[in-house]
């Protein structure tokens, strides 16, 4: 499989499918559009749609499929899982921090889905080979808890389940500063960065997005944070709370990073500077999702513990005082 980066200059206004059809020679429009559905084509690093409107600033990065088939095969490898739930139809896991659920262009290899092929034999089909189970998605750096069907009849069940808003989903996390309000609702739409594709932010004509939340002081410049998203916007637990003036610890993209450890005593600063430098992703965790069993009917909840470094993180914001 080749991969290519190519500037969407020439393109204008037009479709992502569109442009791409006409930049690679030989492959039809259908076969772009399977390209894209499978995550093959990323717009600025991110997956986006074959009626996406490219303004022609764009990095349009993209890997052709064989030419003797409509999808590509997998290689299983030997990535190590932490299984919470497991029977005939669906499997949940603890998902580990840093690694990308399924491959995109110029990942192929490393992720969960890569993983899932390793360790079990039946995975639903819905999305192609190349998401075998993949329900839905948790960003590189969450870790948590993540539902896997080993069917097409649960994939279809949980897929309803989740566009229905069903399925309730409770995060833990740790951000900056103390909230206003130990418990609240964010309701702010949220859209597409125009300057930045791979980010959001909160826009009036964005699409409608929701996240209840009840939040405890952590020592004097971090709040631990129990959030539950109302609504599944991409990154949406990370937009609002950096629209409120807390952004997710560690988070660079959201204003978490390290630029807001200055303006604090020099002492104070080193200190949240030197946690910001070993913790190294944000300090977000699926703690728990609630759902219908698709076949027998049961509402489940499964809980995901949190990882030895959202531990040892809260643990060290605890104790650094003025």
């Amino acid at each position: 499989m080749k991969s290519f980066n190519i500037s969407a200059e020439l393109g204008k206004g037009e479709r992502l499918d569109a442009f791409l059809a006409k930049q690679t020679k030989g492959v039809s429009r259908t076969k772009v559009k399977k390209m894209i559905s499978q995550g093959l084509v990323l717009v600025n690093g991110v997956i986006a749609k074959p009626s996406f409107q490219l303004e022609g600033t764009e990095n349009v990065s993209y890997s052709i499929l064989p030419i003797n088939g409509d999808s590509l095969d997998l290689n299983p490898e030997n990535i190590p899982l932490e299984v919470l739930f497991e029977d005939d139809e669906i499997i949940a896991l603890n998902k580990q921090a840093g690694i990308t659920v399924h491959p995109g262009a110029g990942k192929p290899n490393g992720t969960l889905a890569n993983g899932l092929l390793f360790h079990f034999n039946k995975l639903s089909d819905v999305n192609g080979n190349f998401r075998p189970g993949i329900v839905h998605r948790l960003d590189k750096d969450t870790s948590g808890a993540i539902l896997i069907a080993k069917n097409n009849s649960a994939h279809a069940n949980l897929s309803k389940q989740f566009e229905r808003r069903l399925i309730k989903k409770k995060y833990y996390a740790i951000a900056w500063g103390e909230f206003r309000n130990e418990k609240g609702e964010i309701d702010a739409p949220i859209a597409r960065g125009k300057k930045d594709p791979t980010s959001y932010v909160v826009d009036s004509k964005g699409k409608e997005a929701k996240t209840l939340f009840q939040s405890n002081l952590l020592g004097h410049y971090a709040s631990e944070v129990s959030f539950y998203p109302e609504t599944g916007r991409t990154h949406q637990i990370r937009v609002h709370s950096s629209s409120i003036g807390n952004p997710i610890f560690g988070d660079e993209k959201y204003g978490g990073g390290i630029s807001r450890s200055r303006g604090y005593i020099p002492e104070v600063s080193k200190k949240l500077l030197k946690l910001l430098q070993s913790f190294r992703r944000h300090a977000l965790h699926a703690e728990q999702i609630t759902f219908t069993h698709p076949k027998i009917k049961k509402q489940m909840t499964v809980t995901a513990k949190l990882p030895k470094d959202l531990k040892m993180l809260k643990k060290n914001l605890g104790n650094i005082h003025d």
